[in-house]
């Protein structure tokens, strides 16, 4: 492809709307143009990159023997209605009606729809195992979307179903998925870690995210380097028991603690360790009062907290809420005293001596509080989010904790729509019992985007070689030389007779115009034409990542690339 064709409207400034480096830099790359909040256009490179990982994904889900199909974006309310998600899944659902008054809403996932399918048309175990796929659009109306694709309202994903007889049979396709997502992102490149994860509004009993490691990453996972565990925050286990001083325990006593409220400056006022604070946090879970006791170095981890209890929804407690039910303000909530709430605790506050807790009064705190001497706790549980020195629940060495961007997810549903939606088949013996299920997504998209934040300088993106929209980039310094265009014409036709998929830089452009350009776009490798070949007849060839500097004939150039590419 030759640029001077090609729509390629790179930016040199970063866009104000942007606040992650992919988004930064996809926009400024070219690749692609905001329509309104969440929703994008991808231009030609940017397609170009998308196709790729699209293509890894459905040349690997072949491989494992999976089906591909296509679903609507548009779904039938009635569907929903049946798993009872209509109303349970929130306003991420985007429902209209259409001309005829019937509810519909546009997919954010397609458990309903598959299900639907496979009811009709499977009757019988001879026909099972069955593992369907899509690579789809959906929506979901995120309440603030930000980050370019990262967290986009519309976005490509490869969404996958399997259906089996029973659970060994799950296993097994679970496994195979499992090994399936291993593979498309080492093919795609990138430096990725399979972590536990909480299965949240998908539903069922077990799943793994498949996180790429970056810095940028807005999640964090504890590993541990010794027997290979990895969690995300969400699901690690917080398992140190605290060994804490055998101090006597002192008077309780109330202090002045005028406009102070949150712990680090409540310990700095009154001279003491954060960890030394137990803060109380007002939650209503399904409906009912709780008070929740949290260390006050450490931070309540709420799909613990909802585990924990076996809830439906749990909120946390607005203003007035809480002034109602402690008569205190937010931030001056303590356990003593409390009545009308259920106090539960984490396990980290047991053994915790004279520590510091809200008074129920406006600028007041209790010093030298213990339990049970001055309150009553009905539960401790695993409620908080681990942190460093924490120790593995495998083996209890220590933790690591690293950030990591969710590309995949894979989860047991087990027989969670198939009951709620009357999918069953006939068994070897003739009864009729639910499918068991799993489901299985990557996000398209945003692999693109998390390739990036994992594969950046400041000079712009560094593509692996397999999501890179080109594997070359061909740039002619002196375009007005015939000499050179002549050779850049040949070295072009060449590198595409041996697959190589170059895009030819012959504008009239200065050199540091096409260079900075080169450099943005992130094109593994730059061949360039210029004084060298005018003097000795050789090209330079560089590597985006800066490791590789060649000087080469234009044969050696074109083999050299070529191999690159096979291999």
């Amino acid at each position: 492809m030759r640029l001077s064709r090609y729509f390629l409207p790179t930016l040199r400034e970063d866009p104000k709307e942007a606040e992650v480096i992919s988004h930064k830099l996809m926009l400024r790359a070219g690749m692609i143009r905001r329509v309104a909040s969440g929703i994008y256009t991808f231009l030609p490179l940017g397609l170009r990159t998308l196709r790729k990982v699209e293509q890894i994904v459905r040349e690997e889900m072949n491989r494992a023997g999976a089906l591909e199909v296509l679903m609507p974006l548009v779904q039938p309310a009635e569907l929903w209605q049946e798993t009872g998600r209509w109303d349970k899944f929130g306003k991420e659902l985007l429902r209209f009606k259409d001309r005829k008054d019937h509810d519909f809403c546009l997919g954010p996932t397609h458990e309903e729809v598959i299900t639907d399918l496979v009811r009709g048309e499977i009757r019988s175990y001879r026909q099972l195992p069955l593992i369907l796929y899509q690579i789809a659009t959906k929506f979901r109306d995120e309440i603030r979307p930000r980050f370019g694709l990262m967290r986009g309202r519309e976005f490509i994903m490869k969404d996958a179903y399997s259906f089996d007889a029973d659970e060994k049979g799950l296993d097994k396709s679970y496994q195979l998925m499992y090994e399936t997502y291993e593979r498309i992102f080492t093919r795609c490149g990138l430096r990725f870690k399979a972590v536990l994860a909480d299965t949240g509004a998908i539903g069922g009993k077990e799943s793994h995210e498949f996180m790429v490691l970056a810095e940028t990453g807005e999640d964090t996972i504890a590993s541990c380097p010794s027997c290979g565990y990895a969690a995300n925050l969400e699901m690690a286990e917080a398992v140190r028991d605290f060994q804490y001083a055998d101090e006597e325990e002192k008077p309780l006593e109330k202090v002045s603690t005028p406009d102070v409220k949150r712990v680090e400056d409540v310990a700095r006022f009154l001279g003491v360790s954060p960890a030394k604070l137990v803060k109380t946090l007002i939650y209503l879970i399904d409906g009912k009062p709780y008070a929740i006791l949290i260390r006050g170095d450490h931070e309540l981890n709420e799909v613990k907290l909802k585990r924990a209890l076996g809830a439906e929804s749990i909120v946390m407690a607005d203003a007035a809420t809480v002034a109602k039910l402690t008569s205190a303000p937010v931030g001056f909530a303590g356990p003593i005293g409390l009545s009308g709430l259920t106090i539960i605790a984490d396990n980290a506050v047991k053994g915790l001596k004279n520590f510091v807790v809200g008074a129920n009064e406006s600028d007041a705190h209790y010093v030298n509080a213990n339990y049970p001497r001055d309150f009553d706790i009905e539960a401790f549980y695993d409620l908080r989010n681990v942190t460093e020195g924490d120790l593995c629940p495998r083996c209890s060495s220590p933790l690591e904790l690293t950030k990591g961007i969710e590309v995949g997810h894979v989860f047991k549903l087990g027989t969670t729509y198939s009951e709620a939606m009357g999918a069953t088949f006939l068994d070897a013996e003739g009864k009729e019992r639910p499918f068991v299920m799993g489901c299985y997504g990557i996000g398209v998209s945003r692999t693109m985007a998390a390739a990036i934040e994992q594969n950046h300088d400041e000079n712009g993106i560094i593509w692996p070689m397999p999501l890179a929209p080109f594997h070359a980039i061909l740039l002619t310094l002196s375009p007005k030389d015939t000499k050179l265009m002549e050779a850049s014409e040949n070295i072009y036709q060449a590198l595409q007779e041996k697959q190589v998929e170059v895009l030819w830089d012959e504008r009239d452009e200065r050199p540091g115009v096409k260079f900075k350009d080169a450099d943005l776009i992130g094109i593994p490798y730059k061949i360039v034409i210029g004084k060298k070949f005018q003097k000795e007849g050789k090209v330079e060839l560089k590597s985006r990542r800066g490791d590789e500097e060649h000087s080469f004939t234009p044969e050696e150039a074109v083999n050299f690339l070529s191999e690159k590419v096979k291999g």
